[in-house]
């Protein structure tokens, strides 16, 4: 039994892609980007990741990109059969895993075998699906950066360790940020004018009376 979790967003058209077209596996190929969408420096830290997952732990882990899916075909249904055309087995399913996208639709599916469930959780898998690859792709087609994260918390779990979690988005509103400066500013300038008068009304009455003592003639002229 194999577990298969999908997302989808959107994108534009291109050429379709089925399991057939799709190369066979080869032991050393940890990603395949038919849609053109990840530079050669991610693609080789991506596989070195993966690469050394697989020696340390025995599980591995597969990225692949298509341009767009056959007529028919959903995300599920490819990642689905291009699993099962990898790996054919029970036995050679159980430490696998396979997340894929289609550029078209920005469709993501990823499937595992029974021996990495208790790392790779459905919720994990979903979450990893649904949030650590989209979040990049939601806020500009980030390709690289979507599958670096999703890279690097899918070892992370599969090596044992605790997940990490989706990526935290922040968002950012300039005007509410704005406005909470120039109130705290004005709110600053009133005070200091409050002060300043205060000030004022407390040291002008005293000046003006030491001055119009220094100004009267003393007793001693007038009885001169």
């Amino acid at each position: 039994m194999v577990m298969i979790l999908v997302s989808a967003s959107f994108a534009t058209p291109a050429f379709a892609t089925g399991v057939y077209e799709m190369p066979n596996f080869a032991p050393n190929t940890w990603v395949i980007d038919q849609g053109e969408v990840i530079s050669r420096i991610n693609e080789g830290t991506i596989s070195s990741a993966s690469e050394d997952l697989a020696k340390n732990t025995g599980n591995e882990v597969r990225f692949v990109t298509v341009r767009r899916l056959d007529y028919g075909e959903t995300p599920e249904s490819f990642t689905k059969a291009l699993f099962e055309k990898w790996f054919p087995t029970a036995e050679a399913q159980a430490n696998q895993t396979l997340l894929m996208i289609d550029t078209v639709t920005n469709g993501a599916a990823i499937i595992s075998g029974d021996r990495v469930k208790s790392l790779l959780t459905d919720e994990i898998a979903k979450s990893v699906a649904d949030e650590t690859l989209m979040a990049p792709l939601r806020s500009g087609d980030k390709y690289n950066q979507a599958f670096l994260d999703a890279s690097d918390r899918l070892v992370t779990v599969l090596s044992g360790e605790p997940d990490p979690g989706p990526p935290q988005v922040v968002e950012k509103v300039q005007v509410e940020g704005t406005f909470g400066k120039t109130e705290a500013a004005e709110k600053g300038n009133a005070i200091a004018w409050v002060v300043g008068l205060l000030i004022a009304a407390t040291v002008i009455p005293m000046a003006t009376y030491y001055i119009y003592l220094a100004v009267q003639p003393s007793s001693s002229d007038g009885n001169g």
